[in-house]
């Protein structure tokens, strides 16, 4: 009889139990739940192969197998079709097509997403500039570089899409994980124009210098550790793309209005 399984006297407890298979599927979920919660793992993530990943943790492909399965189960992972596991986004997909088709049809839903994110954004300059380890900040130095790299070049598409990384990259440096997933599943509705089209603030003239001298100020103040400077950044910033996006729908409904002048005063001399 193996060791673990003999019973004990008759005067004592048992003390140890044989470790069945399934106690290694618990510590795979265990460990794989905790990336995804860290964000380690993101949203849309492809995880290794069976075979790659069972080698990775030293574990058999049975129980590999298994937690995986529970992971689906619960909607952490889903298998796609020559796509492999990959890691679902759990915020984004509570925001049902309906919802977003009325978040993109309602006109104030991009200043309410707006209001959100200076809420948001100066919670996590405030942390980020708190917590931040030698790691993320070598990763929003790298970030930033990227911002200044696509600057120089006059990119204004791809400087939006540097734009949210960074940001993103501060959520992560906040060490807060609730507050990381929130803004990754604003982000991702962000970058698919549900709330509006941020590559439009880019094209505004004067708009890309004072954008990159705000990163700038953020950036500072987290790596220098300036939680307040860090928070008073951020929230500057945010309210700098709201009364920049709401100047220009002002200036769009001036352009509609003086249009429609012109068309009319054109069909009334072609009479």
């Amino acid at each position: 009889m193996d060791r673990a399984a003999r019973p004990a006297a008759a005067t004592e407890p048992m003390t140890y139990q044989r470790i069945k298979q399934g106690k290694i599927a618990d510590a795979i979920v265990e460990q794989l739940e905790k990336l995804i919660l860290d964000g380690v793992l993101e949203p849309g993530e492809r995880l290794p192969s069976e075979r790659d990943l069972a080698q990775q943790m030293d574990v058999s492909r049975p129980s590999l197998r298994e937690a995986i399965q529970r992971l689906e189960t619960i909607g952490l992972v889903e298998t796609r079709q020559g796509d492999g596991t990959v890691v679902k986004s759990a915020l984004a997909s509570t925001l049902t097509d309906p919802l977003v088709y009325l978040l993109q049809t309602r006109a104030d839903a991009a200043m309410d997403y707006l209001e959100l994110r200076r809420t948001l954004e100066g919670m996590a300059g405030y942390y980020a500039a708190l917590r931040a380890t030698d790691a993320d900040r070598e990763i929003l130095r790298v970030r930033f570089e990227r911002m200044e790299e696509l600057h120089s070049l006059d990119d204004p598409m791809h400087e939006a899409d540097a734009d949210a990384d960074f940001h993103l990259a501060i959520a992560e440096a906040s060490h807060n994980v609730v507050l990381l997933h929130i803004v990754r599943g604003l982000f991702k509705l962000l970058r698919e124009g549900v709330f509006y089209n941020r590559r439009r603030l880019y094209t505004r003239k004067g708009a890309r210098d004072v954008l990159l001298e705000q990163h700038r100020a953020l950036y500072k103040a987290v790596m220098e550790g300036d939680p307040q400077a860090a928070s008073e950044a951020a929230r500057g910033h945010m309210t700098f793309v709201q009364d920049s996006l709401q100047e220009m729908g002002r200036e769009e409904r001036r352009e509609e209005v003086s249009q429609r002048r012109l068309e009319r005063m054109q069909s009334a001399e072609a009479k």
